[in-house]
Protein backbone atom coordinates (compact mmCIF):
# COMPACT_ATOMS: atom_id res chain seq x y z
CA UNK A 1 0.00 0.00 0.00
CA UNK A 2 1.27 3.39 -0.87
CA UNK A 3 2.24 5.62 1.94
CA UNK A 4 -0.23 9.05 2.16
CA UNK A 5 2.00 11.91 3.31
CA UNK A 6 0.26 13.91 6.37
CA UNK A 7 -1.34 16.79 5.05
CA UNK A 8 0.66 19.70 5.95
CA UNK A 9 -0.86 23.63 6.13
CA UNK A 10 0.42 25.78 3.45
CA UNK A 11 2.95 28.31 4.21
CA UNK A 12 1.92 32.10 2.75
CA UNK A 13 4.70 31.29 -0.10
CA UNK A 14 3.13 28.08 -0.96
CA UNK A 15 0.00 29.65 -1.77
CA UNK A 16 -1.53 30.67 2.08
CA UNK A 17 -2.21 34.23 1.03
CA UNK A 18 -3.98 33.50 -2.21
CA UNK A 19 -5.98 30.92 -0.05
CA UNK A 20 -7.03 33.49 2.68
CA UNK A 21 -7.86 36.65 0.16
CA UNK A 22 -10.46 33.97 -1.45
CA UNK A 23 -11.66 33.12 1.89
CA UNK A 24 -11.42 36.99 2.96
CA UNK A 25 -13.12 37.74 0.08
CA UNK A 26 -15.74 35.22 0.19
CA UNK A 27 -16.57 36.70 3.69
CA UNK A 28 -16.35 40.17 2.43
CA UNK A 29 -19.51 39.79 -0.44
CA UNK A 30 -21.65 37.79 2.14
CA UNK A 31 -21.69 40.66 4.73
CA UNK A 32 -22.28 42.99 1.73
CA UNK A 33 -24.86 40.75 0.81
CA UNK A 34 -26.88 42.05 3.87
CA UNK A 35 -26.48 45.58 3.34
CA UNK A 36 -26.31 46.23 -0.67
CA UNK A 37 -30.05 46.29 -1.27
CA UNK A 38 -31.23 48.50 1.93
CA UNK A 39 -31.19 51.74 0.56
CA UNK A 40 -32.17 50.80 -3.11
CA UNK A 41 -35.67 49.37 -1.00
CA UNK A 42 -37.62 52.50 -1.51
CA UNK A 43 -37.26 53.20 -5.14
CA UNK A 44 -37.25 49.64 -5.87
CA UNK A 45 -40.76 48.90 -4.48
CA UNK A 46 -41.78 51.95 -6.16
CA UNK A 47 -40.92 50.17 -9.34
CA UNK A 48 -42.38 47.30 -8.89
CA UNK A 49 -45.28 48.61 -7.05
CA UNK A 50 -44.13 46.46 -3.57
CA UNK A 51 -45.35 47.99 -0.09
CA UNK A 52 -42.32 48.12 2.20
CA UNK A 53 -43.36 44.75 4.22
CA UNK A 54 -43.26 42.72 0.23
CA UNK A 55 -39.88 44.91 -0.24
CA UNK A 56 -38.55 44.22 3.48
CA UNK A 57 -38.09 40.24 2.06
CA UNK A 58 -36.00 41.16 -0.69
CA UNK A 59 -33.43 42.39 2.07
CA UNK A 60 -34.71 39.38 4.54
CA UNK A 61 -34.58 36.55 2.24
CA UNK A 62 -31.24 36.61 2.13
CA UNK A 63 -31.15 36.34 6.16
CA UNK A 64 -34.25 33.70 5.66
CA UNK A 65 -31.91 31.02 3.42
CA UNK A 66 -28.79 31.86 5.80
CA UNK A 67 -30.56 30.28 8.69
CA UNK A 68 -32.53 27.55 7.02
CA UNK A 69 -29.62 26.18 5.94
CA UNK A 70 -26.87 27.10 8.30
CA UNK A 71 -27.61 23.72 10.78
CA UNK A 72 -26.56 21.65 8.03
CA UNK A 73 -23.74 23.37 6.80
CA UNK A 74 -20.65 21.63 8.82
CA UNK A 75 -22.72 17.86 7.80
CA UNK A 76 -23.02 18.85 4.46
CA UNK A 77 -19.11 19.60 4.18
CA UNK A 78 -18.32 16.77 5.53
CA UNK A 79 -20.56 14.32 3.82
CA UNK A 80 -19.42 16.01 0.17
CA UNK A 81 -16.05 17.32 1.17
CA UNK A 82 -15.07 21.00 2.09
CA UNK A 83 -13.70 21.65 -1.54
CA UNK A 84 -16.46 20.57 -3.60
CA UNK A 85 -19.02 21.79 -1.82
CA UNK A 86 -17.03 25.45 -1.48
CA UNK A 87 -16.92 25.64 -4.95
CA UNK A 88 -20.43 24.54 -5.57
CA UNK A 89 -21.98 26.81 -3.44
CA UNK A 90 -19.91 29.88 -4.88
CA UNK A 91 -21.13 29.12 -8.48
CA UNK A 92 -24.90 28.57 -7.46
CA UNK A 93 -24.14 32.45 -5.61
CA UNK A 94 -22.82 33.65 -8.73
CA UNK A 95 -26.04 32.51 -10.90
CA UNK A 96 -28.25 33.55 -8.76
CA UNK A 97 -26.77 36.83 -8.53
CA UNK A 98 -26.73 37.29 -12.31
CA UNK A 99 -30.67 35.96 -12.14
CA UNK A 100 -31.74 38.28 -9.07
CA UNK A 101 -30.34 41.37 -11.47
CA UNK A 102 -32.08 40.57 -14.05
CA UNK A 103 -35.81 39.58 -13.05
CA UNK A 104 -38.86 42.21 -12.77
CA UNK A 105 -40.74 39.32 -11.19
CA UNK A 106 -40.97 40.19 -7.35
CA UNK A 107 -41.02 36.34 -6.34
CA UNK A 108 -38.25 35.35 -8.71
CA UNK A 109 -36.14 38.43 -6.96
CA UNK A 110 -36.93 37.39 -3.17
CA UNK A 111 -36.08 33.35 -4.45
CA UNK A 112 -32.81 34.79 -5.53
CA UNK A 113 -32.08 36.10 -2.24
CA UNK A 114 -32.66 32.93 -0.55
CA UNK A 115 -31.14 31.15 -2.72
CA UNK A 116 -27.62 33.14 -2.09
CA UNK A 117 -28.15 32.75 1.62
CA UNK A 118 -28.05 29.33 1.53
CA UNK A 119 -24.79 29.11 -0.61
CA UNK A 120 -23.54 31.79 2.25
CA UNK A 121 -24.74 29.28 5.17
CA UNK A 122 -22.37 26.33 3.16
CA UNK A 123 -19.19 28.64 2.31
CA UNK A 124 -19.04 30.81 5.64
CA UNK A 125 -18.71 27.48 7.97
CA UNK A 126 -16.64 25.74 5.59
CA UNK A 127 -14.33 28.89 4.95
CA UNK A 128 -13.79 28.53 8.60
CA UNK A 129 -13.04 25.20 8.60
CA UNK A 130 -10.46 25.30 6.03
CA UNK A 131 -8.86 28.15 7.83
CA UNK A 132 -8.60 25.70 10.98
CA UNK A 133 -7.59 22.90 9.10
CA UNK A 134 -4.50 24.33 6.61
CA UNK A 135 -3.29 27.61 9.16
CA UNK A 136 -0.78 26.57 11.39
CA UNK A 137 -2.42 26.85 15.25
CA UNK A 138 -0.66 30.09 16.86
CA UNK A 139 0.17 33.40 15.29
CA UNK A 140 -0.19 32.15 11.45
CA UNK A 141 -4.17 30.86 12.89
CA UNK A 142 -4.54 34.04 14.71
CA UNK A 143 -4.00 36.15 11.87
CA UNK A 144 -5.82 34.42 9.23
CA UNK A 145 -8.86 34.56 11.43
CA UNK A 146 -8.52 37.94 12.44
CA UNK A 147 -8.29 39.15 8.48
CA UNK A 148 -10.73 37.07 7.62
CA UNK A 149 -13.23 38.79 10.60
CA UNK A 150 -11.88 42.08 9.37
CA UNK A 151 -13.17 41.40 5.82
CA UNK A 152 -16.63 41.28 7.16
CA UNK A 153 -16.65 43.89 9.06
CA UNK A 154 -16.44 45.84 6.32
CA UNK A 155 -18.22 44.04 3.98
CA UNK A 156 -21.51 45.96 5.79
CA UNK A 157 -20.15 49.36 5.23
CA UNK A 158 -18.84 48.28 1.60
CA UNK A 159 -22.60 47.22 0.85
CA UNK A 160 -24.68 50.34 1.74
CA UNK A 161 -22.02 52.49 -0.10
CA UNK A 162 -22.49 50.18 -3.58
CA UNK A 163 -26.24 49.88 -2.82
CA UNK A 164 -26.20 54.26 -2.19
CA UNK A 165 -24.34 54.85 -5.47
CA UNK A 166 -25.40 51.99 -7.94
CA UNK A 167 -29.19 52.05 -6.96
CA UNK A 168 -29.13 55.92 -8.98
CA UNK A 169 -27.65 54.34 -12.01
CA UNK A 170 -30.41 51.30 -11.56
CA UNK A 171 -31.39 49.61 -9.21
CA UNK A 172 -30.57 46.32 -10.92
CA UNK A 173 -26.94 46.91 -10.76
CA UNK A 174 -26.93 46.17 -6.45
CA UNK A 175 -27.66 42.61 -7.60
CA UNK A 176 -25.40 42.10 -10.41
CA UNK A 177 -22.65 44.00 -8.34
CA UNK A 178 -21.87 40.92 -6.71
CA UNK A 179 -21.75 38.61 -9.92
CA UNK A 180 -18.04 39.77 -11.13
CA UNK A 181 -16.67 38.91 -7.83
CA UNK A 182 -17.89 36.03 -7.64
CA UNK A 183 -16.86 34.96 -10.64
CA UNK A 184 -13.31 36.13 -9.95
CA UNK A 185 -13.20 34.33 -6.47
CA UNK A 186 -14.91 31.21 -7.91
CA UNK A 187 -11.81 30.74 -10.75
CA UNK A 188 -9.37 31.46 -7.60
CA UNK A 189 -10.63 29.07 -5.63
CA UNK A 190 -10.61 26.48 -8.14
CA UNK A 191 -6.65 26.67 -7.93
CA UNK A 192 -6.54 27.72 -4.33
CA UNK A 193 -9.04 25.63 -2.36
CA UNK A 194 -7.25 22.82 -0.89
CA UNK A 195 -7.90 18.72 -1.58
CA UNK A 196 -8.32 17.86 1.63
CA UNK A 197 -9.39 14.02 3.24
CA UNK A 198 -13.20 14.24 4.14
CA UNK A 199 -13.34 13.81 7.95
CA UNK A 200 -15.02 11.38 9.29
CA UNK A 201 -18.39 11.98 11.70
CA UNK A 202 -17.59 12.65 15.23
CA UNK A 203 -19.95 11.55 18.07
CA UNK A 204 -21.66 15.15 18.83
CA UNK A 205 -23.56 15.55 21.58
CA UNK A 206 -27.34 16.17 21.22
CA UNK A 207 -28.55 19.96 20.59
CA UNK A 208 -30.46 19.78 23.76
CA UNK A 209 -27.28 19.64 25.77
CA UNK A 210 -26.27 23.11 23.91
CA UNK A 211 -30.16 24.97 24.66
CA UNK A 212 -29.06 24.64 28.37
CA UNK A 213 -25.76 26.12 28.07
CA UNK A 214 -26.41 29.98 30.11
CA UNK A 215 -23.62 31.92 28.34
CA UNK A 216 -24.24 30.61 25.02
CA UNK A 217 -28.02 30.92 24.77
CA UNK A 218 -27.99 34.61 26.52
CA UNK A 219 -25.59 35.62 23.80
CA UNK A 220 -27.61 34.00 20.64
CA UNK A 221 -30.67 36.10 22.10
CA UNK A 222 -28.32 39.41 22.46
CA UNK A 223 -27.25 39.12 19.21
CA UNK A 224 -30.02 38.22 17.66
CA UNK A 225 -31.66 41.12 19.29
CA UNK A 226 -28.77 43.79 18.60
CA UNK A 227 -28.94 42.33 14.56
CA UNK A 228 -32.52 42.54 14.49
CA UNK A 229 -33.35 46.19 15.88
CA UNK A 230 -30.40 47.11 13.83
CA UNK A 231 -31.63 46.23 10.32
CA UNK A 232 -35.04 47.47 11.98
CA UNK A 233 -33.74 51.11 12.29
CA UNK A 234 -31.81 50.77 9.07
CA UNK A 235 -35.57 50.08 7.20
CA UNK A 236 -36.75 52.06 8.98
CA UNK A 237 -34.81 54.91 8.31
CA UNK A 238 -34.37 54.62 4.83
CA UNK A 239 -38.11 54.59 4.23
CA UNK A 240 -38.33 57.76 5.86
CA UNK A 241 -35.41 59.58 4.41
CA UNK A 242 -36.22 58.83 1.19
CA UNK A 243 -40.21 58.61 1.02
CA UNK A 244 -40.81 62.06 3.01
CA UNK A 245 -37.30 63.90 2.94
CA UNK A 246 -36.66 63.30 -0.51
CA UNK A 247 -33.11 62.19 0.43
CA UNK A 248 -31.30 60.31 -2.28
CA UNK A 249 -29.98 56.71 -2.23
CA UNK A 250 -26.16 58.10 -1.65
CA UNK A 251 -26.78 60.86 1.39
CA UNK A 252 -28.84 57.95 3.05
CA UNK A 253 -26.07 55.17 2.67
CA UNK A 254 -23.97 58.25 3.87
CA UNK A 255 -26.58 58.76 6.73
CA UNK A 256 -26.14 54.92 7.82
CA UNK A 257 -21.86 55.40 8.27
CA UNK A 258 -22.25 56.11 11.97
CA UNK A 259 -24.16 53.08 12.70
CA UNK A 260 -21.51 51.04 10.97
CA UNK A 261 -18.17 52.27 9.94
CA UNK A 262 -17.36 52.11 13.98
CA UNK A 263 -17.71 48.45 13.93
CA UNK A 264 -15.65 48.21 10.47
CA UNK A 265 -12.58 50.42 12.45
CA UNK A 266 -11.97 48.64 15.83
CA UNK A 267 -12.90 45.22 14.30
CA UNK A 268 -9.33 44.29 14.73
CA UNK A 269 -8.67 45.85 18.14
CA UNK A 270 -12.11 43.98 19.77
CA UNK A 271 -10.51 41.17 21.13
CA UNK A 272 -8.12 43.10 23.80
CA UNK A 273 -10.74 45.46 24.74
CA UNK A 274 -12.99 41.78 25.49
CA UNK A 275 -9.87 40.55 27.36
CA UNK A 276 -9.05 43.88 29.32
CA UNK A 277 -12.86 44.39 30.43
CA UNK A 278 -14.52 41.10 30.43
CA UNK A 279 -17.59 40.18 27.81
CA UNK A 280 -20.38 40.31 30.27
CA UNK A 281 -19.73 44.13 31.29
CA UNK A 282 -18.86 45.05 27.38
CA UNK A 283 -22.44 42.79 26.22
CA UNK A 284 -24.20 44.84 28.70
CA UNK A 285 -22.79 48.37 27.73
CA UNK A 286 -23.61 47.37 24.13
CA UNK A 287 -26.95 46.54 24.96
CA UNK A 288 -27.54 50.07 26.49
CA UNK A 289 -26.07 52.06 23.58
CA UNK A 290 -28.38 51.26 21.12
CA UNK A 291 -31.95 51.46 23.62
CA UNK A 292 -30.47 55.15 24.32
CA UNK A 293 -30.16 55.84 21.09
CA UNK A 294 -33.75 54.09 19.97
CA UNK A 295 -35.12 55.71 23.00
CA UNK A 296 -33.90 59.33 21.70
CA UNK A 297 -35.53 58.46 18.13
CA UNK A 298 -38.67 57.80 19.90
CA UNK A 299 -38.50 61.36 21.98
CA UNK A 300 -37.92 63.02 18.59
CA UNK A 301 -40.24 61.62 16.31
CA UNK A 302 -40.82 62.72 13.48
CA UNK A 303 -36.96 63.87 13.31
CA UNK A 304 -36.63 67.54 11.79
CA UNK A 305 -32.93 67.59 11.61
CA UNK A 306 -30.39 64.61 10.70
CA UNK A 307 -27.67 66.14 13.12
CA UNK A 308 -30.05 66.57 15.97
CA UNK A 309 -32.49 63.55 16.01
CA UNK A 310 -31.17 60.69 13.71
CA UNK A 311 -27.10 61.17 13.86
CA UNK A 312 -27.20 60.67 17.47
CA UNK A 313 -29.14 57.38 17.29
CA UNK A 314 -27.13 56.18 14.44
CA UNK A 315 -23.90 56.66 16.43
CA UNK A 316 -25.25 54.54 19.53
CA UNK A 317 -25.79 52.10 17.87
CA UNK A 318 -22.63 51.99 16.38
CA UNK A 319 -20.75 52.00 19.59
CA UNK A 320 -23.07 49.10 20.91
CA UNK A 321 -22.05 46.98 18.00
CA UNK A 322 -18.23 48.21 18.95
CA UNK A 323 -18.59 47.31 22.63
CA UNK A 324 -20.59 43.74 22.11
CA UNK A 325 -20.37 42.21 18.47
CA UNK A 326 -16.80 40.56 19.25
CA UNK A 327 -18.12 40.05 23.20
CA UNK A 328 -21.09 38.26 22.05
CA UNK A 329 -19.45 35.96 19.82
CA UNK A 330 -16.33 35.16 22.67
CA UNK A 331 -18.96 34.72 25.64
CA UNK A 332 -20.77 32.42 23.37
CA UNK A 333 -18.24 30.05 23.21
CA UNK A 334 -16.84 30.41 27.06
CA UNK A 335 -16.79 27.15 29.00
CA UNK A 336 -17.40 24.80 25.80
CA UNK A 337 -15.44 21.44 24.73
CA UNK A 338 -13.68 21.84 21.39
CA UNK A 339 -16.64 18.70 20.61
CA UNK A 340 -19.49 21.39 21.11
CA UNK A 341 -18.17 24.46 19.32
CA UNK A 342 -19.41 23.60 15.77
CA UNK A 343 -22.74 23.15 16.82
CA UNK A 344 -22.53 25.84 18.95
CA UNK A 345 -21.44 27.96 16.36
CA UNK A 346 -23.95 26.99 14.11
CA UNK A 347 -27.06 27.53 16.60
CA UNK A 348 -25.44 30.89 17.22
CA UNK A 349 -24.90 32.46 13.91
CA UNK A 350 -28.90 30.53 13.38
CA UNK A 351 -30.39 33.37 16.07
CA UNK A 352 -27.80 36.03 14.30
CA UNK A 353 -29.87 35.06 10.83
CA UNK A 354 -33.46 34.85 12.58
CA UNK A 355 -32.66 38.13 14.26
CA UNK A 356 -32.42 39.55 10.82
CA UNK A 357 -35.94 38.01 9.69
CA UNK A 358 -38.21 38.34 13.06
CA UNK A 359 -37.45 41.56 13.65
CA UNK A 360 -37.37 43.44 10.04
CA UNK A 361 -40.56 41.44 9.35
CA UNK A 362 -42.58 42.78 12.10
CA UNK A 363 -41.09 46.28 11.33
CA UNK A 364 -42.34 46.48 8.40
CA UNK A 365 -45.59 45.05 9.16
CA UNK A 366 -46.50 47.82 11.10
CA UNK A 367 -44.58 50.36 8.51
CA UNK A 368 -46.94 49.47 5.97
CA UNK A 369 -49.88 49.23 7.98
CA UNK A 370 -49.35 52.76 9.13
CA UNK A 371 -48.55 54.06 5.55
CA UNK A 372 -52.21 52.53 4.56
CA UNK A 373 -54.03 55.14 2.81
CA UNK A 374 -52.19 57.63 3.25
CA UNK A 375 -49.97 59.28 0.27
CA UNK A 376 -46.34 60.26 1.02
CA UNK A 377 -45.86 63.52 2.99
CA UNK A 378 -49.23 63.98 4.35
CA UNK A 379 -49.28 64.20 8.21
CA UNK A 380 -50.30 60.13 8.70
CA UNK A 381 -46.93 59.71 6.78
CA UNK A 382 -45.23 60.29 9.58
CA UNK A 383 -46.88 58.79 12.51
CA UNK A 384 -46.27 55.33 10.72
CA UNK A 385 -43.22 55.37 11.45
CA UNK A 386 -44.10 55.78 15.74
CA UNK A 387 -45.56 52.24 16.00
CA UNK A 388 -42.32 50.17 14.18
CA UNK A 389 -40.35 52.30 16.88
CA UNK A 390 -42.10 50.87 19.76
CA UNK A 391 -41.35 47.57 18.29
CA UNK A 392 -37.40 48.16 18.29
CA UNK A 393 -37.18 49.89 21.13
CA UNK A 394 -39.47 47.30 23.53
CA UNK A 395 -37.25 44.55 21.82
CA UNK A 396 -33.52 46.14 22.65
CA UNK A 397 -35.16 46.90 26.23
CA UNK A 398 -35.11 43.21 26.21
CA UNK A 399 -31.85 42.74 25.10
CA UNK A 400 -30.49 44.57 27.81
CA UNK A 401 -32.80 42.99 30.39
CA UNK A 402 -30.91 39.74 28.61
CA UNK A 403 -27.60 40.97 28.67
CA UNK A 404 -28.04 42.31 32.55
CA UNK A 405 -28.96 38.91 33.39
CA UNK A 406 -25.68 37.73 31.92
CA UNK A 407 -23.95 40.19 33.78
CA UNK A 408 -24.91 39.40 37.54
CA UNK A 409 -24.68 35.41 36.66
CA UNK A 410 -21.01 35.83 35.21
CA UNK A 411 -18.37 33.87 36.35
CA UNK A 412 -14.64 34.45 35.58
CA UNK A 413 -13.98 32.57 32.41
CA UNK A 414 -11.15 32.46 29.48
CA UNK A 415 -13.42 32.85 26.58
CA UNK A 416 -13.60 30.57 23.53
CA UNK A 417 -14.46 32.17 19.93
CA UNK A 418 -17.71 31.00 18.47
CA UNK A 419 -16.72 32.24 14.83
CA UNK A 420 -19.65 34.21 13.45
CA UNK A 421 -20.43 36.45 10.18
CA UNK A 422 -21.03 40.26 10.79
CA UNK A 423 -24.73 41.55 10.01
Amino acid sequence: MAHTPPHTPPTPRRGGRALLLVLAGNMLIDALEVSVVIVALPPLGTTLGLTPLTAQWIMGGFALGFAALLLLGTPLATRFGRRPLYLAALTVFTLASLAGGLTSDPTTLIATRVLKGTCAALTAPTGLAIITTTYREGPERRRAISLYSFFGAIGFTTGLLLSGALTPLNWRLTFLCTAPAALLLLCLATRTIPHTPTPPPTPARPPHHLLTNGPLIRSALGAATLNGTYLSLLLLATFYLQTTWHWTPWHTALAFLPACAPLAAAALFAGPMVARFGAPRLIALGAAAPLTGYLLALATTPPHSYATDLMPTMALVGIGFVLSFTALNLHAGSALPPTDRPAATALYQTAVQLGAVLLPTATSALLTAGLAGHPPGTPGTTDAYRPPLVLITTAAAAGLAIALWGLRTSKPAHPKPVETQTG
